[in-house]
């Protein structure tokens, strides 16, 4: 009965203790027992490698590991820096089995519009799951419509006779990830999401910047909006606002600002990725991709490296709040570590 199975015993090692997980496996369940096991030995373990099981199940359907990602390894650090008040948030939420949520939000004109999208988005996602399965839908949908809810919320006694009210906004980034390996990002402003694949920067989304981004610049345009630039040269949406995407900011929705998300679908890779991040302006302001991978690199734990990103955005003369989230991936440690160790062990039973 057992002649035709293999053992898979993954160790997790690093600088605090040491463990196996043995698991039982029909080796005809995975596509390609080659690739699965050229899949493991780049999966490795090694001295700051975090543990976590395996999701069983979807390695099988797969055919290649699968790590599962827990908010408890997540880390996020969030820095007032220079300015008076901080009005960033961050957004942590497992919304159901195997399905994990990520978001910042960098608000503006107050923190009215970041609170309440930091409190609600959660919910309206996961009640749109319910009903569609194509999570890019899910978070079109949930965009627009927790910006609806704010401008009822406003106008239902919030603020409806204060001016700073209706100019209230914030950008929003949210991370969707589902089975360990499907990830959706859906995103207006100019906050960022970042994979670390085998050791460099791919930037997930694109800064809804009215100076740059020449099809958001034309929308602006197509709807008598304009750009023009302060005396710094930054440019701004009708001389107020420096994106073309935003929850809030209902003042300016009739030129073009809109709340509808850019969305995009990718596949996680943990045999060569290393982390997910997402960061606010006051972060990338002062670091470029490389330069901010490469100090999260370099530390040993999600939380070192949230806090000493944060901290280094500012030592590098950032003037806004600077936040972070880092979700380790499956290669997490393996650049900062000096000792490789073989993580994977195939022992054959009955020959």
């Amino acid at each position: 009965m057992f002649r035709s199975l293999r053992v898979i015993t993954l160790r997790f090692v690093n600088h605090r203790h040491q463990s196996g997980r043995p698991f039982l496996v029909h080796k005809s369940a995975f596509h390609s027992s080659s690739s699965f096991t050229n899949e493991w030995t780049n999966f490795g373990t090694w001295e700051d490698r975090i543990e976590e099981p395996i999701l069983l199940q979807q390695s099988i359907k797969h055919g290649i590991p699968i790590p599962h990602v827990s908010l408890d390894q997540t880390a996020q650090a969030s820095l007032v820096g220079r300015r008076k008040v901080n009005e960033d948030r961050i957004l942590l939420k497992e919304l159901e089995t195997n399905v994990l949520c990520f978001g910042i939000f960098d608000g503006h004109a107050g923190p009215l519009a970041a609170d309440y999208v930091q409190e609600h988005l959660g919910d309206h996602i996961k009640e749109l799951m319910k009903k569609e399965h194509d999570l890019q839908k899910v978070l079109q949908k949930a965009f627009v419509d927790v910006n609806s809810k704010l401008q009822s919320h406003i106008a239902s006694g919030v603020g409806p006779d204060d001016p700073s009210a209706k100019n209230t906004g914030t950008t929003a980034t949210v991370c969707l990830l589902r089975n360990g390996n499907e990830l959706v990002v859906g995103h207006v402003g100019d906050s960022r999401a970042i994979l670390c694949r085998d050791g460099q920067p791919l930037r997930l989304t694109s800064d809804h910047d009215p100076e740059y981004n020449h099809e958001e610049k034309e929308r602006i345009v197509q709807c008598n909006g304009f750009i023009t630039c302060n005396s710094l040269g930054t440019p701004l949406v009708n001389g107020v606002l420096t994106m073309t995407r935003s929850i809030g900011d209902f003042s300016l929705k009739q030129y073009g600002v809109t709340a509808s998300p850019e969305t995009r679908s990718f596949k996680v890779k943990h045999g060569h990725d290393s982390f997910l991040l997402l960061i606010t302006d006051g972060v990338h302001f002062a670091m470029s991709d490389g330069e901010i991978c490469g100090v999260i690199r370099k530390c040993h734990t999600p939380t070192e490296a949230a806090t000493t990103l944060t901290d280094q955005a500012i030592q590098y003369g950032s003037d806004d709040n600077a936040s972070a989230i880092i979700v380790p991936l499956g290669q997490w440690g393996k650049d900062s570590s000096t000792t490789l160790i073989p993580a994977l062990r195939w022992q054959g039973r009955g020959g």
